[in-house]
């Protein structure tokens, strides 16, 4: 049992993270990117600087929350996933931090991808841990991915395989939600004000998403939503198609995923997987797990975790 340091340097949070593995307890400390108002995003250049300048902050703010005497070992993400070419520049801020970090305290530095943080994130918050030892699918939907994952075990080098089952054939969930929000006016990233504007709608649509598969299509999502603006349509109606449409791809996938691997333990993170439409429905019909918002937000909460599975699982 121990305290393990977790950084993960995503494209939009810099996240620093200490798990007690004897107590069960995360704490983190979280701060978005700045981006500018009505732009979609950041450089990967502008994404590191920014990551570099918060993460002493973010450390010394964790450590002071823990009371640490003592980590264990420190942990980090270094690519978006565990498959090879995948790279981000933004992710290079963390590892210097983390390898520096663990150097100093003479402790082990592992390296893990940020999918299977978002995927340890997930189990933790959802009091599934026991999912380690199991088959289950786990979704993450977010800007830069829109997936399906089947997860297994890993009895070598990595904690989780995962394979992707089910994907989007062209823009991410998180990505039209961007895209809409800054279109109304939103700050980007847009999803929490989406949610609330959603919200004031008394709409509810039916609707029929493309699917080829297990995978789904978004672009008709963004064409019809500058569609209904340009009519004048209500921004809160609006936010609500945008909603409904995500959340009728997400059952698209879910049906033809049981259909095709079985009835599985099924499991939801993500930015865009906090809305509180689509999360009343999946759960609702499906009985499917949640992150809560904060662990299914990008977070270093999973690397730390991960930290500890694979660091006490050495030393037995």
């Amino acid at each position: 049992m121990g305290l393990y340091l977790g950084i993960d340097t995503s494209n939009y949070t810099t996240s620093v993270a200490v798990y007690d593995s004897a107590s069960g307890e995360v704490v983190q400390s979280k701060r978005l990117l700045p981006v500018k108002s009505g732009e979609l995003g950041l450089r990967q250049s502008d994404a590191l600087f920014h990551h570099t300048v918060a993460l002493p902050e973010l450390v010394e703010q964790t450590l002071v929350k823990t009371e640490c005497k003592k980590i264990d070992a420190v942990a980090v993400s270094d690519k978006p996933r565990n498959v090879n070419g995948s790279y981000m520049p933004c992710f290079l801020a963390g590892v210097s931090v983390a390898k520096g970090i663990a150097a100093a305290l003479g402790v082990s530095c592992h390296f893990f991808s940020h999918q299977e943080g978002h995927i340890a994130a997930a189990m933790y918050s959802a009091n599934k841990m026991d999912l380690l030892n199991q088959r289950f699918v786990a979704f993450h939907l977010s800007g830069g991915t829109t997936e399906a994952l089947l997860v297994e075990r890993d009895a070598g080098e990595h904690i989780f395989n995962a394979e992707i089952i089910a994907k989007s054939l062209d823009l991410k969930a998180g990505q039209s939600v961007d895209r809409i929000g800054v279109m109304l006016g939103l700050d980007f990233p847009a999803g929490a004000a989406l949610d609330r504007l959603a919200q004031q709608s008394d709409k509810e649509y039916k609707l029929k998403p493309f699917m080829r598969g297990c995978d789904c299509s978004f672009s008709g999502l963004e064409n019809k939503a500058k569609d209904l603006f340009n009519k004048d349509e209500k921004k809160e109606d609006i936010a609500k198609y945008c909603f409904d449409y995500i959340k009728y791809a997400l059952d698209g996938m879910t049906k033809a995923i049981i259909e095709k691997y079985g009835e599985l333990p099924l499991l939801f993170s993500g930015g865009v997987m906090s809305n509180s439409i689509i999360n009343k429905f999946i759960t609702d019909k499906y009985n499917a797990y949640f992150a809560k918002p904060i662990f299914s937000s990008d977070n270093a909460a999973g690397i730390a975790i991960l930290a500890a599975i694979r660091n006490e699982n050495n030393e037995q």
